[in-house]
C-alpha cells in the first residue's frame, strides 16, 4: 500500500449529503476487469448516454480534473459495500476524502486500501469549501504527521485520527503488512502452541 505522509494538490468541493457508493462507481463500470475505473468514478453524473462529459460536473471542469482531495457532504459513502469506490477514487488520484461523516464499510474499506477519510464538522467543512470557493488557486496540504489540513490562503484546521490508521497509512502497511511485522511473536507462539498441543496440528505424511 502507498504511504500517505502529506498531500497537496486541488480540492474538489461536492457538498451533497448521502452520496453512495453507486454514485461513486456506477455497477456498469464494475463489469469488465480492463474497464478504468479513474474514468469511471461519479460515472453517472460525469457523462451523458452518449458518453459525452457533462461540463457543468466538477470533475470535468479545470482545475479540478486533476483533484487529489474531496471535500464532501454528510454520510459520504453510505450504501452498498462496493470497494470499487475506494479504487475508483484512487485511480482518478483522489487520496483524501474530507466530510463530517461516512459510510461505515466505505470508511473501512478506505483504510485499507490507502485513502484517508478526514471527519471534520459541518462548520469546519463550511469554512473549507468557502476558502476553495473564493481562491484562485484552490489547493489544500494535508499533512498526516502533523494531523492538519492547510489551505494557500493560510486557513489550517486540525484534525483527529485513530493511532493505529495513522501509523499504517503513514509507513504504508495493509492488514497482511501489519501482521507481517509481528512474524516472529507470531512464529514464537505457534512453536510454543506446537509443543504444548501437538495434536493439533497436522503431522507430515511418511
Amino acid at each position: 500500500m502507498e504511504k500517505f505522509i502529506k498531500v497537496t494538490g486541488v480540492a474538489a468541493t461536492m457538498l451533497e449529503e448521502n452520496i453512495d457508493t453507486d454514485a461513486v462507481i456506477p455497477a456498469s463500470w464494475l463489469r469488465s476487469l480492463d474497464t478504468d475505473l479513474g474514468k469511471g468514478l461519479f460515472g453517472g453524473r460525469r457523462y451523458r448516454p452518449d458518453g459525452s462529459e457533462v461540463a457543468e460536473f466538477v470533475l470535468n471542469q479545470k482545475p479540478f480534473r486533476d483533484s487529489r482531495i474531496l471535500v464532501a457532504g454528510a454520510n459520504f459513502g453510505c450504501g452498498s459495500s462496493r470497494e470499487g469506490a475506494v479504487w475508483a477514487l484512487m485511480r482518478f488520484g483522489i487520496r483524501c476524502v474530507i466530510a463530517p461523516s461516512f459510510g461505515d464499510i466505505f470508511h473501512e474499506n478506505a483504510f485499507k486500501n490507502g485513502v484517508l477519510l478526514i471527519t471534520l464538522s459541518e462548520a469546519d467543512i463550511a469554512s473549507l469549501a468557502k476558502t476553495l470557493a473564493a481562491a484562485n488557486d484552490p489547493s489544500l496540504t494535508v499533512d498526516l504527521e502533523r494531523c492538519v489540513i492547510e489551505s494557500a490562503q493560510g486557513l489550517s484546521i486540525p484534525f483527529v485520527l485513530a493511532p493505529a490508521r495513522r501509523a499504517a497509512l503513514l509507513e504504508g502497511l495493509d492488514e497482511i503488512g501489519e501482521t507481517l511485522r509481528s512474524g516472529g511473536e507470531i512464529e514464537s507462539f505457534q512453536e510454543r502452541d506446537r509443543l504444548a498441543r501437538p495434536w493439533i496440528y497436522a503431522r507430515p505424511r511418511s
